[in-house]
């Protein structure tokens, strides 16, 4: 049994790799899958798309591998964090479309909630910002829309869960319900200091407590599959956050030690040790994993709403291009930008400015303007976001970036990666294998299984495979900086009425 299979569920595809006992891609499998905005502030998924295409996928990877349901040690999963489903028990049916973490039908409610002066209190408890981004409100929603809903939950006869937690059910068969740390850290009812459940804000929430998870370990057997599904029952032993996963995968295991996924959103996570570090610049704090060490270990993150996103805007709502892989040969087909500016504010700004009231905006423009000095401007957005991340870390108190680990799809254009070495002045550093995120999986399902003996051993299996390092002046860098500073200010608040 010398092989691992990890389960990328992300927001809009699933994936699934076969890795052998050495780390290697043996066989892999993707399916993308509907997105639905029935409202401008709402972003849905069909849990059971989700699902049939997570399973699909897995049994499409271990055939093109080759390997046999009995060969795999482990699975291990991550999963696209936040988004939020409510089934029932007894059918395992979900009553409602998954609320996917871009959503912001709750954000009238989080300013409310906001302005009983909640907000402090959430963040000491969770590490998190009182925002529609997290599952609480989204949960909160579904048990006074759903007819019934909430009776049924306090009678015990529903599940909630965040992706992780749907998939774990189905694929056990029904008989697990559970999550990891680091998900549950992710709905604003987690206490990052109990390390379980908070009563408080669970009656705050209006959340029965009857609906939750157990919470297990990142790492670690929990149980196993349903032998009707592969063939065989095989051990689920990893579960983590996708954003949690590829930074174990990139071998972020010291504090200090960052990396920036570029997927649908950014997600910037950087390693603080054994212990939650409170930010005082609107960070969030939260769990990264447990079961590897004899503590857990923390994270502090910088959350960006829209990042390869951007480009699909670019292709799908503009049409300047017919596929994402062009827009790199767009963008540079000009020097720069020509003065225009995007900030992609479209579901709202994450950190630093949890601003879910801003709006897309784009500046600049002149008789001039074309389609490539706007696809250019989008990668610079996509940059300049997570340089806000970074200052903001660095004004926590986290020491200088030394280099930035990056992985997701939009980390395979060449541009965009100079530009954020460019825009950071640190080297950004691309490994051979992007598909961090399941190799993160898969990392943790290999400890959790014994397969592996120590963490360390993730190190010995990165390779870098390009380093891009800054080439631009410092001028040129603070005025490319303060430029996208006025236009963030442009573009905040602009749906508040």
């Amino acid at each position: 049994m010398a092989y691992l299979l990890a389960l990328d569920q992300g927001t809009t595809s699933s994936r699934a790799i076969v890795f052998d006992a050495g780390g290697r891609v043996r066989g892999l499998a993707q399916q993308a899958f509907a997105q639905h905005f029935p409202a401008p502030d709402r972003v849905e998924h069909d849990p059971q798309d989700i699902l049939r295409t997570q399973l699909d996928c897995a049994r499409e990877a271990l055939a093109n591998a080759g390997v046999a349901a009995r060969e795999v040690a482990a699975i291990g999963i991550a999963n696209q964090r936040e988004t939020t489903v409510l089934w029932e028990r007894a059918s395992g049916r979900a009553l409602a479309p998954a609320i996917v973490w871009q959503d912001r039908r709750t954000a009238a409610e989080c300013e409310r909630l906001r302005a009983a002066g909640w907000a402090e209190d959430v963040r000491a408890r969770t590490g998190l910002e009182l925002d529609p981004y997290f599952s609480a409100t989204k949960l909160a929603w579904l048990l006074d829309h759903v007819p019934d809903a909430r009776e049924r939950a306090e009678r015990g006869e529903l599940a909630f869960g965040t992706i992780d937690s749907w998939l774990v059910w189905h694929l056990s068969g029904g008989r697990l319900h559970v999550t990891d740390p680091g998900n549950a850290a992710r709905t604003l009812l987690f206490n990052l200091h109990s390390m379980d459940w908070d009563p408080v804000l669970l009656e705050r929430f209006r959340i029965p407590p009857a609906l939750l998870p157990r919470v297990v370990a990142s790492s670690g057997v929990c149980g196993e599959t349903d032998p009707a599904l592969f063939g065989a029952a095989i051990p689920i032993a990893g579960i983590g956050g996708d954003q949690q996963a590829a930074t174990f995968g990139q071998a972020c295991l010291s504090p200090g030690m960052a990396k920036n996924t570029y997927g649908t959103g950014c997600f910037l996570l950087m390693n603080t040790g054994h212990a939650p570090v409170a930010s005082t610049n609107r960070l969030l704090s939260t769990v990264a994993w447990t079961g590897v060490d004899a503590s857990p270990s923390y994270a502090l993150e910088g959350s960006v709403f829209m990042g390869g996103a951007v480009v699909q805007w670019l292709r799908d709502g503009l049409g300047l291009v017919r596929r994402a892989s062009e827009v790199e040969a767009l963008a540079a087909s000009v020097p720069d930008s020509g003065g225009v500016v995007l900030v992609p504010a479209f579901t709202g700004l994450g950190a630093p400015y949890w601003d879910p009231h801003a709006r897309g905006t784009l500046l600049g423009l002149s008789r001039g303007s074309g389609a490539a000095h706007i696809a250019r401007a989008a990668l610079e957005a996509i940059a300049m976001q997570s340089v806000d991340l970074v200052d903001a870390m660095a004004r926590d108190g986290a020491a200088p970036l030394a280099e930035l680990r990056i992985d997701g799809g939009a980390a395979a254009n060449d541009l965009l990666m100079q530009l954020q070495a460019d825009l950071l002045g640190v080297p950004v550093l691309r490994p051979r294998l992007l598909e961090t995120t399941a190799f993160g999986a898969a990392c943790l399902a290999a400890l959790g299984c014994g397969l592996w003996k120590r963490p360390q051993e993730i190190a010995s299996h990165w390779q870098l495979d390009r380093r891009f390092e800054p080439r631009w002046p410092a001028e040129r860098r603070e005025a490319a900086r303060a430029l996208w500073a006025r236009a963030v200010e442009r573009a905040r608040a602009w749906a508040q009425d």
